[in-house]
Order: structure tokens, then C-alpha cells, then sequence
């Protein structure tokens, strides 16, 4: 939704709306979104225009349209382009991995780590793994909302109590797994496809940034540089490069610091 069309100069300006589907649509192209499979509408959130029924403020406009794989949809309204994204997969065949978000110590319970299942399924009675810390427990039960469960599938949130373990012994970040299928493991290094999208100056072996991944907040050292790559089709450009920069994208070895 493109927001605030009663603000435009003049209000619900056409030439306005297509700069800013211009301009978004250049940005969300350099980092591999297909832009054919984006809707924009122009809305006002205050008035409700083209929210839930299409606005004679904006009589230019005939219509947002996506194509996609899965099929094509088109509307008018923001509503219509909220239904039409079609839900993801539940990745319930892969092996488990659950970031942990937070831990805490449950009176008369124990220690109960929190999180989102990303990929497997979760059950009480399972053995699981954390890592990096190498730790393996029984799960003794698994909770969502206040309400046991027998199982847990990517997209849940819950909590789940676990045997002889400490609060002290997990952290925020930690991955937890089945101990029986590919259970997670710390890294010493990982080679990512990285997209600089604004950056001042040259980037170059050696430089460490801060990595957020899931609930993972860790220095990753950009240990080589290893190629520079076409972003969409992921073609190499250029071999061992000396840096890169804003608009790049490369495969990088990296290093996290601890």
C-alpha cells in the first residue's frame, strides 16, 4: 500500500504514486524480488481509501495485478491484495531447527526456552540439541498460548520444558534440533551470498559487522572475499575481488567472532 495519498500535492496525484511504485520497484528488483509479483495500491489509511472498497478519489487507478508461478491474481483494494499473498509451505519434512528468543525458569516447572518453530515438528518425550553449546535434553512438554501440545509445526510459537538444564546454560540465539535427525552445530565459518544495499566506502577482507540471523545477534568477520556475482542470476563477475561495494552482491566466507 502506497500511504498517505491525501497528502500528495496535488492530493491523490497519479504522477506521485507511480515515482514512489518507480522507485520502490528499482530498490526491491536490485535485492531479487520479481516485480511483476508485487501489488501497489494507493491508499489513505485516515480517509480508507482503497482499503476495503475502491475510492472515487483516485479515479486513474484501474487496478493492482500480480503474476507468479502459483498463479495470477489482480483487485483494486488493499484488502484484495492481502488475501490474494498466498500463505508459505509449512517445511514440517525438514529436520527440526527452533531459534530460541528468550529462556526462563518456571516455578514448580523448570527451565522453559521459548521460540518459533522454523522447519520439523517439536513433540513432547523428543531428545533435542542446542547449539552451539553442544547441550542434549528430553523435552517434557511443549505449550502454546497456555495449552499443551502433542506436537508443534513451523509458524508456532511455544514454549517447551526441558530435563536437567539450567537457565544459565541457554541463551537468546541458541538452535535447538532433534538430537536423532542433522541436529544443529556451531559454525567456525559459512560461506553467505551477501547484497550490499548502502554502504560508505569499500568493503573489504577483514571487516566485521554485526550479523542478525533469526534471534542471533553476533560479529561475523568477512574472513574472503571469495567472487563477485550477478544478483538475479547469481553468475560470477569477477574472482577474488579486493572489496565491494554498495549495489554488490558476492559470496563472502564468514567468520563468527565467538
Amino acid at each position: 500500500g502506497v500511504n498517505k495519498m491525501d497528502m500528495t500535492d496535488p492530493p491523490y496525484s497519479e504522477t506521485r504514486f507511480e515515482e514512489i511504485k518507480k522507485e520502490v520497484s528499482s530498490y526491491i528488483k536490485k535485492i531479487g524480488y520479481n516485480t511483476a509479483s508485487v501489488a501497489f495500491v494507493p491508499i489513505s489509511g485516515w480517509h480508507g481509501d482503497n482499503m476495503l472498497e475502491p475510492s472515487p478519489k483516485t479515479p486513474w487507478y484501474k487496478g493492482w495485478k500480480v503474476e507468479r508461478k502459483d498463479g495470477n491474481a489482480d483487485g483494486k483494494t488493499l484488502i484484495e491484495a492481502l488475501d490474494a499473498i498466498l500463505p508459505p509451505s509449512r517445511p514440517t519434512d525438514k529436520a527440526l531447527r527452533l531459534p530460541l528468543q528468550d529462556v526462563y525458569k518456571i516455578g514448580g516447572i523448570g527451565t522453559v526456552p521459548v521460540g518459533r518453530v522454523e522447519t520439523g515438528i517439536l513433540k513432547p518425550g523428543m531428545l533435542v540439541t542446542f547449539a552451539p553449546a553442544a547441550l542434549t535434553t528430553e523435552v517434557k512438554s511443549v505449550e502454546m498460548h497456555h495449552e499443551a501440545l502433542t506436537e508443534a509445526l513451523p509458524g508456532d510459537n511455544v514454549g517447551f520444558n526441558v530435563k536437567n538444564i539450567s537457565v544459565k546454560e541457554l541463551r537468546r540465539g541458541y538452535v535447538a534440533g532433534d538430537s536423532k535427525n542433522q541436529p544443529p552445530r556451531g559454525a567456525a565459518d559459512f560461506t553467505a551470498q551477501v547484497i550490499v544495499l548502502n554502504h560508505p566506502g569499500q568493503i573489504s577482507n577483514g571487516y566485521t559487522p554485526v550479523l542478525d540471523c533469526h534471534t542471533a545477534h553476533i560479529a561475523c568477520k568477512f574472513a574472503e572475499i571469495k567472487e563477485k556475482c550477478d544478483r538475479r542470476t547469481g553468475k560470477t563477475t569477477e574472482e577474488n575481488p579486493k572489496s565491494i561495494k554498495s549495489g554488490d552482491a558476492a559470496i563472502v566466507m564468514l567468520q563468527p567472532t565467538k
